[in-house]
């Protein structure tokens, strides 16, 4: 599994809202299997998402993709207020403990 771990600044929630529901089917057509939305309680303009699929590939093409189309479009992302930081994220498999010394 693989996610996709997005954060930035925002004007304004309800608008980005809006603006993240117009693209559920390019998620979906994406694979997207699970996404997650998440703000700071102490910061109202700020925004994570983590956007889980089944395979790096399709959450680097997803990345591309908004990077290309979206964040750089004012009406694609019109609550976008700063560049926002995306990162594929790999799950680590988790193996026996190391033993002490």
């Amino acid at each position: 599994m693989a996610t996709l771990h997005i954060e930035h600044p925002i004007s304004d929630l309800p608008t980005w809202l809006r603006a993240f529901s117009r693209f559920e089917e390019a998620r979906r057509k994406a694979g997207v299997r699970a996404e997650r939305v998440l703000q700071p309680i102490d910061d109202d303009k700020y925004i994570y998402v983590d956007l889980d699929f089944d395979y790096v590939e399709q959450a680097a093409a997803f990345q591309e993709f908004l990077e290309t189309n979206v964040w750089t479009s004012r009406e694609a992302s019109p609550a976008l207020a700063g560049t926002p930081r995306a990162r594929v994220l790999a799950d680590v498999e988790a193996g026996p403990s190391p033993s002490s010394p």
